[in-house]
């Protein structure tokens, strides 16, 4: 899987900084220090109705988040997903930019601006259209003692080789963040997305719901972590739709954090919805 390897190698990069300490307090405040992770997952996915076949799932990510003025953050995002089987597969490539204002204690308010493109290998791959897609949104977070709050809407389009319509995208997702203790994260997410074509009047509604769970070993910069998620896509609200379930187990490499905790208040704490399915709902539905 060549497309995995610029993220193994940002995850490898990751760990070669795993000695920076925590940040420090100053003069109040947060030390600013340059902090991030790379990630590697693999799994399966089954879908409803389906087939006989065995789907694979794997893919990764590398995010950084560089502090400058005064609680001012910008992360950047590489993510990389695909999906399987036998000698065919779908891929995406995405990278994303998030700029916010932090108060590690209270919370962090922002935008992103994200870019994907997509493709395919196998039989047949040679007519998959050239196709990519963009979005843009506000995210905000709200902090409590153990507890992340997590909100982000979104709105785009996609672009679609020698099509005669629009495809306009929007979504909205919440997530919490529960720490049990401070390298023990369990996440609970909820989404809703949309793809519309104005010209026919269709809508592509998927319901999005996800839970993972994560572990830092302590005094390293190595976190496991597994992820299941579920999704229901339907079309103009009708009641049949097609189902899907994914799940995954990863490795993390961290670097300049000390906790998950740490890393959730003061890093590379952002992040954007990466569908099951790896691809627009346009190229999925049965």
């Amino acid at each position: 899987m060549k497309f995995l390897l610029s993220t193994v190698a940002l995850a490898a990069l990751a760990t070669s900084a795993f000695a920076a300490d925590p940040t420090a307090p100053i003069e109040g405040q947060a030390a600013r220090q340059i902090s991030g992770y790379g990630e590697i997952y693999g799994g399966g996915l089954w879908t409803d109705p389906g087939g006989d076949e065995d789907i694979w799932a794997a893919g990764g990510a590398a995010r950084v988040n560089v502090p400058f003025a005064e609680r001012w953050n910008v992360q950047g995002d590489l993510t990389v997903d695909a999906i399987g089987a036998e000698d065919n597969s779908l891929r995406s490539i995405g990278g994303v930019v998030h700029l916010n204002w932090r108060d590690p204690a209270s919370y962090a308010v922002g935008g992103f601006a994200e870019v994907k493109t997509y493709g395919a290998s196998g039989p047949g791959s040679d007519f998959f259209p050239d196709v990519w897609d963009w979005r843009v949104g506000p995210e905000a977070q709200v902090y409590f003692d153990r507890v992340t709050l997590y909100g982000q809407a979104y709105y785009g389009s996609l672009e679609l080789e020698g099509a005669p319509v629009d495809f306009n995208l929007m979504g909205i997702r919440g997530v919490v963040r529960y720490f049990a203790q401070d390298n023990l994260r369990f996440d609970a997410e909820l989404g809703f997305h949309r793809m519309t074509i104005d010209e026919v009047d269709v809508d592509f509604d998927t319901i999005a719901l996800a839970l993972q769970a994560t572990y830092r070993f302590t005094e390293t910069p190595w976190s496991v972590f597994g992820r299941y998620q579920f999704e229901d896509l339907s079309i103009n609200g009708s009641d049949e739709s097609f189902q899907s379930h994914k799940v995954t187990v990863g490795l993390r490499a961290s670097f300049g954090s000390g906790t998950l905790l740490d890393e959730d208040r003061n890093g590379a704490t952002m992040d954007t919805y990466r569908p099951n399915l790896v691809t627009p709902s346009l190229f999925v539905v049965p």
